[in-house]
């Protein structure tokens, strides 16, 4: 599997962290400018500390950049976290970086577009923008993970939602409610 991860500059960087560091397949990545500033912020990561994660770094104000471009096949772009500003800009057509650039790319080719948004309240722009976006074939899966599991420290509460987004990109299997008794 191939995929493309955006790191935008919404809190809940750490959740990217972790599906990097997790998520076994071909990753290149993409940090955004406030991306990089969150990221640094709130885990002391940096695009260099991730490189042993990635196949290739992407710089997100390179447009030449192989993402950039239906003709280059890949899997699935995952946005996470994907700020609202991100969200205007994909909605709206707008591809002026990188990130927003190959999410064009992922609505006019049909890959699968995966925006993760952690952000609280939203205003009713930013709903109706992911409303508008998830009517495009995108899929929205707001940074909030399943707690039936009843997770005892931050690390499984975040690895829950690592696994859930797993599951979405069909990259395993993943574990439902009460999922013995379907069985």
């Amino acid at each position: 599997m191939k995929l493309v991860v955006g790191i935008t500059g919404s809190s809940g960087s750490i959740y990217a962290v972790k599906f990097l560091k997790q998520t076994k397949a071909d990753k290149f990545l993409i940090v955004s400018k406030w991306g990089k500033v969150v990221l640094h912020d709130e885990t002391g990561e940096s695009e260099n500390t991730l490189k042993p994660y990635v196949k290739r770094i992407f710089k997100d104000d390179d447009l030449t950049a192989p993402p950039a471009s239906g003709s280059n096949n890949f899997d699935a772009l995952v946005i996470l976290p994907a700020s609202t500003s991100t969200i205007g800009k994909i909605a709206s057509g707008y591809g002026d970086t990188l990130i927003t650039r190959t999410a064009q790319v992922c609505l006019k080719e049909r890959y699968k577009l995966i925006i993760c948004v952690r952000e609280t309240p939203l205003a009713t722009n930013t709903l109706e923008q992911l409303t508008k976006l998830s009517s495009y074939g995108a899929i929205i899966m707001p940074i909030s993970p399943p707690l039936y599991f009843v997770p005892k420290t931050v690390d499984e509460y975040i690895n829950s939602f690592v696994e859930k987004l797993h599951g979405i990109l069909g990259i395993k299997e993943t574990r439902g409610w009460r999922a013995e008794e379907f069985e």
